[in-house]
């Protein structure tokens, strides 16, 4: 799904763009998912794993949710850089298809000028305009206070803790909290199919 150009200020004045993903912005977004890998034990993933990400698998990634009708991704630029990214995915089959699940992630150099929060509530406006969807869900990693205080802040709750969920390079064992932000419908608004 394609969105139209969003710009917006950021709070220290600089103009922030958020667009859906472009065959021009592979590489950076390859660069982009190596770096934040590497400035915080909260990814799911690590630096020496983006070796799997390649420019033709990027290619048919950013090919697939741009024609999807399920799936949106947004990437955030500020002054021409890649700043952050966040993607809304939600299931076509009937007995979950009212579930959404969504996921942010911003550069370090980029943290405390309100971007995840922009890019949060661009993601929960696109769900919102889904009629099937009910609730949106998402994860955070333990000791992710940041995070856990900008998703409650829009509206998300603790739902659940795998324990021991995250074990880090160094053996440390840290919870996944999943969390969940319910959407107000009338019972009229609610998709019968």
């Amino acid at each position: 799904m394609i969105i139209d150009i969003i710009e917006y200020q950021l709070k220290d004045g600089r103009t922030a763009r958020i667009r859906s993903p472009k065959d021009e912005d592979i590489q950076e977004m390859l660069d982009f998912l190596y770096v934040s890998a590497g400035e915080t034990d909260f990814l799911m993933r690590c630096p020496e794993e983006c070796g799997r990400y390649t420019p033709e698998s990027e290619k048919q990634r950013f090919d697939r949710v741009n024609k999807a009708d399920n799936e949106t991704m947004l990437l955030c630029f500020v002054e021409g850089k890649l700043a952050g990214s966040g993607q809304i995915m939600w299931s076509k089959r009937v007995k979950i298809r009212h579930r959404a699940s969504i996921a942010v992630t911003v550069l370090r150099e980029f943290w405390s000028q309100g971007i995840a929060a922009r890019l949060m509530q661009e993601l929960i406006k696109i769900a919102e305009k889904n009629p099937d969807i009910l609730q949106i869900e998402l994860e955070f990693v333990e000791g992710n206070t940041r995070a856990r205080a900008l998703y409650e802040k829009m509206g998300f709750r603790i739902t659940g803790v795998k324990p021991d969920a995250i074990r880090l390079k160094d053996g440390a064992l840290l919870n996944e909290y999943s969390m969940m932000r319910k959407i107000k419908r009338q019972p009229s608004a609610l998709s019968k199919t």
